[in-house]
């Protein structure tokens, strides 16, 4: 793509040199900032009654907010085609306000003045890394409304900001066209993975089989051969500790794990929190390689398994702790309570009142198929074999979609400062 014929230093360091012609400003110069303001919390409701607010980034899509509570009394308002600019927890997620809304603390709106809204919406998609950069908080970071209105930003003469809009709407359309497509595969892709587990935890390997009915509604028909038994005469539960924040003499401080880190399948240890057990709860409630982690709350049923991502762990009163007998292959049954957590099979017996919390009881109950031992080890070995190719494939797409939003972001970047000329694009395919 060709550049433009000659360039002067604009005087900003991320903006680098721009285009002869072309003017640098503050923001605050060109356009209007407004900072967001909170009402009282007692003002909003979810009736839809009064203006639709935004608190912060959580309520945006990819390109325009989704309200979650409105005011009746709102202090600070964004209008339609503003610009709006998270700035707090994360900096610098950007949207466009297609309606008036009250905004909150954590937004600001910036409001076209001199130039094109869209064109300030690619805008302030390229300040994201500085925004980051200039950051400052100890709990979380944020940005000033004077942060946002010195952001120094090219003035482009008016004949060429339609040219550049029109440009990046069409190319950044049909990156974002490619980016869902690949989505839509990476989804496809999850599906098969599950009918790969599903069709060999209940049907097997041998499509030969003589089959009978399981007894269990959503299994169907098992091969007649195997069994269908209750958790609790193959495996013996444990459910974690309740959290102890202090030594109540003799105790030991040790890591242990919450249902926050209890994934699908693997074991987060991201973020291992401490606690205080007694010499008996150290034995009761340790981790051994194998054991398989149940998620008692919140998601309930996800299920991972622990391959001693650290030397020494324990479990608290959110996970359950399930160690199967020596006649279970430990990787058949990881697979069939993920199958099951997947398919809402926990959560349909989960006891609720206003948390879904799948206890002990309910868990010993729930019923499995059970295969002989080795067909247990031959299922397992071929799931991990197909599965394995799915997940390089789900992989090598993800990483295209990663290098196709980094194209993206370089590309808005490029057009913005005035590294590549469009002027001759703006209508061309």
């Amino acid at each position: 793509m060709k550049p433009y014929p000659k360039y002067k230093d604009s005087g900003v360091e991320w903006i680098g040199k721009v285009p002869e012609g072309w003017e640098i400003k503050k923001l605050k110069y060109s356009d209007k900032v407004i900072m967001g303001q909170s009402p009282s919390s007692d003002d909003y409701n979810d009736l839809n009654v009064g203006f639709p607010f935004l608190q912060g980034n959580a309520d945006f899509t990819s390109l325009y907010p989704n309200p979650r509570i409105w005011c009746e009394t709102v202090n600070k308002y964004a209008e339609k085609n503003d610009v709006l600019l998270s700035v707090r927890a994360p900096i610098g997620a950007v949207n466009i306000a297609d309606r008036k809304y009250g905004i909150g603390r954590g937004l600001c709106a910036i409001r076209s003045i001199q130039s094109l809204s869209v064109l300030l919406f690619y805008f302030a998609l390229s300040l994201n890394s500085e925004l980051k950069r200039i950051g400052t908080g100890s709990t979380y970071t944020a940005i000033s409304i004077v942060d946002v209105e010195n952001m120094f930003i090219p003035n482009i003469p008016p004949a060429e900001q339609k040219s550049i809009s029109t440009y990046l709407d069409r190319k950044t359309t049909q990156i974002d066209n490619l980016i869902s497509k690949k989505q839509k595969l990476i989804e496809l892709l999850k599906e098969e993975r599950a009918a790969i587990i599903n069709q060999a935890v209940t049907k097997g390997l041998n499509p030969d089989a003589p089959m009978k009915d399981s007894e269990i509604e959503w299994i169907g028909e098992i091969p007649a051969h195997w069994e269908v038994k209750k958790l609790k005469y193959i495996a013996r539960i444990t459910l974690g500790k309740m959290l102890t924040n202090v030594d109540k003499g003799g105790y030991h401080y040790r890591p242990y794990l919450r249902a926050q880190n209890i994934n699908w399948e693997k074991v987060n240890v991201e973020d291992v929190k401490k606690m205080w057990f007694s010499k008996d709860e150290l034995h009761q409630y340790r981790l051994n390689k194998n054991d398989l982690l149940v998620s008692e709350g919140g998601e309930v049923g996800r299920t991972s398994m622990w391959d001693e991502e650290i030397e020494e762990c324990y479990i608290q009163n959110s996970v359950h702790k399930v160690t199967m007998k020596s006649t279970c292959d430990h990787f058949f049954f990881l697979y069939t309570f993920c199958l099951f957590g997947q398919k809402g099979v926990f959560e349909s017996v989960a006891s609720r009142i206003s948390i879904a919390h799948l206890t002990k009881e309910k868990l010993k109950e729930t019923v499995f198929p059970v295969p002989p031992i080795e067909e247990q080890e031959g299922i397992s070995k071929f799931i991990e074999m197909e599965t394995t190719k799915v997940d390089q494939t789900i992989s090598k797409v993800e990483k295209q979609i990663g290098l196709l939003k980094e194209y993206r972001t370089a590309l808005i970047s490029e057009v913005v400062t005035g590294k590549i000329d469009v002027r001759d694009e703006g209508s061309n395919g």
